[in-house]
């Protein structure tokens, strides 16, 4: 039997934070044609096959992308970069285009996190053990009565959120941590030297009217060489990577400077008339890339092209380096040295072909069943069934009725997103035990719109309260990890800081007139001229003009701009605000937008008539 311990949740770490392609390697690709290196070729002809097998095995996660290539002058394509794209572009496999029609496609898209978790579940339905909110604490050891040497047996393991520890017996103990793999090596081995050299890799989400919906781009010559990815996803853009020296951390944060590049980038793509804001950045997040050098190589400082397998001298097994696209193969390659080492047994591999949870009934439309036979709304029936495959029926049997006409069941979380309150109880049963993990992994929202999984939380902590019978205390501390998440780690601080950043009012010298029409907007709202506004002024001035908003969504859209954390927005503030808006450094303001359009219509509904208001001769 097998057993499987994560630290955290399933793909909490960089399994969710990649660029979410299934590609063969282009730079590999090209390499091997320019410096006729064979074992880049060999690297790329395994990342294809593999790239085909996970778009198989896991139809409802996975689907082709086409990729463009920007060349701007003609004999910008030598012959060799023909071939390149012709080889790397060309498939024996038909893809799918639509529901309808196959058509040849360039590389592979996927949910990396719900991918992840799909193969923990597979696991588990063969048998497997898993177990999230495990650490290792150390490494068990026996000797061995012919050798006398000690052998790894086991570990020693603690449940996070219990505290519980409890010791787990193993004839093989493989290290598959990714960036943290020296820290399992050094419990091994104390002497054991470093072999990872982690990369920050940083990506971004823009609104995804800045992409087209099934085509991405790629392009290898950057200003400063780095290839920079510009793809679909899950209706919005991403927008990356980055490649910086970082230091370990469970919890990697974006910088800001690594958005602005990235940014700065992306502007190169697009028409001129077209501007790309700092404001439009929806969420942004950094991904640890566990780059190694081989421990067995005689050129220990050399990054390995690949990744590499290692068996120490006690038995334990480690793999480390490579990348989503082979990691079938790679735990191929790791399960063969640990039954070699190990003395295990077992036939051959059978995993190429095995499909992973929720693909076994899915077909392309399936949605419209989830429509027909539930009352789901078109959107959220796509979505369940691109999420959860044939398991989407058990997420939709869960899922309460609205009270309207249509949808008939399905309450969303948010309103612009399609997931639904459904998904956290279905989540719990797929080893959800924070807020985190429903926002992160679960569902993706906090990698789609930090705004939105703020909105979110408060719903979905009473949810799981509910079901994980939380106490109220439990409640507060889950609703605080997870903002503190957003707010670090998915780049809800760099969102905010454009405008908390912005201390002047810094509008030219020719839109100095400006500071006077938002001080006369602001004081519509300031009737008795206190300096400030607060949730009582918004109210008055929208009913004045027949608007209603919720009580607790109005108080939501000032403390947005609420820079002191005071109850209400002094005209400082609101300056502030407009002047980070003009720049670009802050878009979609609810706050800014909702007092424009409040002002239009009390301007168009002018002054009062005498004959009106009761008054005259």
């Amino acid at each position: 039997s097998t057993a499987l311990v994560e630290r955290n949740d399933f793909s909490s770490g960089t399994s969710s934070r990649s660029t979410k392609l299934i590609h063969g390697g282009v730079r590999y690709l090209q390499k091997a044609i320019m410096k006729l290196d064979y074992e880049q070729y060999m690297m790329v002809k395994e990342a294809l096959h593999e790239r085909s097998n996970l778009l198989d095995i896991a139809p409802h996660l996975s689907a082709p992308l086409p990729i463009m290539l920007p060349v701007y002058k003609w004999w910008q394509l030598t012959f060799k970069e023909i071939f390149l794209l012709c080889f790397y572009f060309s498939s024996t496999h038909s893809y799918r285009l639509s529901p309808f029609i196959s058509s040849p496609l360039a590389t592979g898209q996927h949910n990396d996190a719900r991918m992840n978790l799909a193969i923990a579940l597979t696991a588990a339905r063969h048998g497997a053990a898993i177990a999230n909110y495990t650490e290792v604490v150390h490494l068990l050891k026996n000797t061995d009565a012919g050798t006398g040497k000690e052998k790894v047996c086991g570990a020693r393991c603690r449940d996070v959120i219990t505290g519980n520890e409890f010791d787990i017996r193993a004839k093989c103990v493989i290290n598959a941590t990714g960036p943290f793999t020296d820290s399992l090596r050094k419990m091994d081995d104390g002497k054991n030297t470093n072999i990872c050299q982690p990369s920050a890799g940083v990506h971004i989400v823009i609104p995804g009217y800045y992409s087209p919906d099934n085509m991405g781009l790629l392009d290898p010559a950057t200003s400063d060489g780095r290839v920079i990815f510009f793809l679909p996803w899950e209706k919005m853009t991403i927008a990356g990577t980055t490649d910086t020296p970082t230091d370990i951390t469970a919890h990697p944060i974006p910088r800001e400077e690594d958005i602005n590049f990235i940014l700065n980038e992306v502007r190169n793509y697009l028409s001129p008339d077209v501007e790309v804001r700092r404001g439009d950045v929806l969420a942004a997040w950094s991904g640890i890339r566990p780059l190694v050098t081989d421990p067995n190589s005689k050129d220990t400082q050399s990054i390995c092209r690949n990744h590499i397998v290692n068996v120490s001298d006690s038995g334990l097994v480690t793999i480390a380096g490579g990348k989503w696209t082979t990691y079938r193969s790679m735990a191929e390659e790791t399960l063969d040295a640990a039954v070699a080492a190990h003395r295990l047994g077992g036939g051959p591999s059978k995993t190429v072909g095995l499909v992973l949870e929720g693909g076994q009934d899915w077909t392309p439309t399936l949605y419209i069943r989830l429509v027909q036979d539930y009352g789901l709304e078109n959107e959220v029936a796509q979505h369940l069934a691109a999420t959860y495959g044939g398991k989407a029926f058990d997420v939709a049997k869960m899922a309460r009725v609205t009270g309207k006409r249509w949808p008939i069941v399905g309450n969303r979380l948010v309103s612009e997103f399609p997931y639904i309150e459904s998904e956290v109880r279905y989540a719990v049963k797929e080893y959800a035990c924070t807020a985190i993990d429903v926002i992160a992994r679960r569902t993706r929202l906090g990698f789609l719109n930090v705004q939105a999984a703020d909105e979110a939380l408060p719903r979905i902590v009473d949810i799981m309260g509910k079901m994980l019978d939380w106490s109220d205390a439990k409640r507060t501390e889950e609703l605080e990890a997870a903002k503190k998440f957003l707010y670090l780690e998915m780049g809800y601080r760099s969102r905010s800081e454009q405008l908390t950043g912005t201390t002047e009012i810094t509008l030219d010298t020719q839109e100095l007139c400006l500071i006077d029409r938002y001080t006369n907007r602001f004081h519509k709202f300031d009737k008795d001229s206190k300096g400030f506004i607060t949730t009582v002024d918004v109210q008055r001035v929208l009913q004045n003009i027949s608007v209603q908003i919720d009580e607790n969504a109005l108080h939501e859209i000032l403390n947005e701009v609420d820079l002191n954390k005071n109850g209400q927005v002094e005209l400082n503030e609101f300056l502030q605000l407009m002047s980070a808006v003009k720049k670009g450094q802050v878009s979609d303001s609810r706050l800014a937008i909702l007092m424009k359009t409040a002002e239009e219509s009390l301007d168009l509904r002018g002054p009062v008539t005498v004959d009106r208001s009761g008054g005259g001769v």
